[in-house]
C-alpha cells in the first residue's frame, strides 16, 4: 500500500507530522493493506465563511483493487484531529464495502443458524 501526503501552502508537512500519519494509517488500515494500492493524503485550511476561524482538513482517497476510488473528508481544529478522524472514517467505509459490517463479531449470522448448528 502506497501512501501519498500532501499539504496546501498553509500547512507545513514535517517530517515528525508525515512520519506519525502513516504509522497510523498502516495500523489502522493494515487489515485492508492487501486490496488498497494507494492512499492519498491532502491536508489544508479552510476558513469558514463569516467567521473568523480556520479549520483543517484532511480529505484521503483510498484506491482499492478492482473497486472505485474512496474518498471521505474531516474538519477539525487540528490537523492531528482532521486526520484521525478522516481515517476513523475511511475505516468505516472499508469496513461496510468489505461486507464486514453483517458480521461484526466474525461470527455466522442467526439466520444461516440451525438446531444442530450453522448450515
Amino acid at each position: 500500500m502506497q501512501i501519498q501526503i500532501s499539504t496546501d501552502k498553509n500547512v507545513h508537512g514535517s517530517k515528525e507530522l508525515i512520519q506519525r500519519l502513516e504509522a497510523e494509517l498502516q495500523s489502522t488500515l493494515s487489515r485492508f493493506s492487501d486490496h488498497i494500492t494507494r492512499l492519498e493524503v491532502h491536508l489544508s485550511d479552510e476558513v469558514s465563511t463569516g467567521a473568523a476561524s480556520v479549520d483543517r482538513r484532511c480529505v484521503i482517497e483510498a484506491r482499492p483493487e478492482g473497486r472505485p476510488t474512496v474518498a471521505v473528508t474531516h474538519h477539525a481544529g487540528s490537523v492531528d484531529e482532521a486526520c484521525h478522524g478522516a481515517i476513523r472514517k475511511l475505516e468505516s467505509v472499508l469496513d461496510t464495502q468489505s461486507g464486514r459490517a453483517d458480521h461484526r463479531k466474525g461470527g455466522e449470522s442467526i439466520r444461516h443458524m440451525t438446531e444442530d448448528g450453522p448450515r
